[in-house]
């Protein structure tokens, strides 16, 4: 083992799906793990209506939530894991050790480090091709119910939040507009065959409000350069994530980042890989990846460190 005396085997940065994984493996390896958490244990987890694609018999991600916040519980119970509930702003590897800085200035120190945070909401004003007044407030699809909806209902992005709803309520009937760009083209396929979708791809889209009555204006500049007006009662967000990368992290030009570019201390796991990994399954599979490759490559050399770049 190495000689600097760290304040863990393994640092995991994030208790989403990706961190949680992360940690149980981490634990049945008997490695000392530290799991850091601002916010809530299962990330955006709380915002998925249904879940299809994982195993366990989970029908929403709430449901799956809790589950990985009793995983969490045990492990800390059994003095396996200790959960710091604070905020990490920054990471960097070193030959011997990796460090993680907090918010508050601390900085903590592990054998590796997987950082599994996940990404954030995008807005309006994160969009290019979207103009929109100051302040305006489009709330998430994935918490709107079809039954405060009617047929001028607007969606900007073609997220796949979009296929989770559609399944969430099969039943509802409501037709939806959505407003997507060339690059949300590849996330239309799950949901073209939908009758209650109306695909529409866009170069620009302006919001406004209209001078008479309720709602919105929605200008949509085709991508063939014709412009058409819609009154709509409701403008909903499906734009997509950002990657909620930390500082130190390597990140390509749409800032995620990619695991094969990072220090070899430092993992990434979850979301924040690539925008087209944003999977629960793949995110889980990834984080219990991520703490094997550190292991066999930081902690089983006779020294305990690996060829550190």
């Amino acid at each position: 083992m190495t000689s600097f005396a760290c304040d863990a085997d393994i640092l995991i940065v994030g208790a989403g799906p990706a961190g949680v994984a992360a940690a149980l493996m981490a634990t049945s390896l008997r490695l000392r793990t530290v799991v850091v958490e601002a916010k809530q244990v299962g990330g955006k987890l709380h915002t998925v209506s249904t879940v299809e694609n994982v195993p366990g018999g989970w029908s929403t991600g709430p449901q799956l939530a809790q589950a990985l916040a009793a995983d969490l519980e045990r492990l800390e119970e059994d003095h396996r894991c200790t959960l710091l509930r604070t905020h990490a702003v920054a990471v960097s590897g070193h030959e011997d050790h990796a460090e993680l800085t907090l918010d508050d200035r601390r900085t903590l120190t592990a054998q590796a480090i997987v950082v599994a945070t996940g990404v954030a909401t995008l807005t309006p004003a994160d969009a290019s091709w979207v103009t929109a007044p100051d302040g305006f407030a489009s709330p998430p699809l994935w918490r709107t119910s079809p039954d405060t909806l009617t047929d001028r209902t607007y969606v900007l992005g073609a997220d796949r939040p979009l296929g989770t709803w559609l399944r969430a309520y099969p039943k509802a009937p409501n037709t939806l507009h959505v407003l997507h760009p060339p690059s949300d083209d590849y996330k239309t396929d799950e949901v073209r065959d939908d009758e209650r979708i109306r695909l529409v791809p866009v170069s620009h889209v302006t919001i406004t409000k209209p001078t008479y009555g309720e709602g919105w204006v929605v200008e949509v500049d085709s991508r063939d350069g014709q412009r058409t007006a819609y009154a709509a009662t409701a403008v909903l967000n499906n734009l997509g994530a950002k990657p909620a990368a930390l500082e130190g992290l390597l990140q390509e030009e749409d800032g995620y980042c990619p695991t094969d570019r990072q220090h070899e201390r430092i993992r990434v796991a979850g979301d924040l890989r690539s925008a087209r990994y944003q999977r629960i399954a793949t995110a889980q599979g990834s984080g219990a990846e991520a703490v094997l490759a550190c292991y066999y490559a930081t902690m089983l050399q006779p020294s305990g460190r690996g060829a550190a770049r």
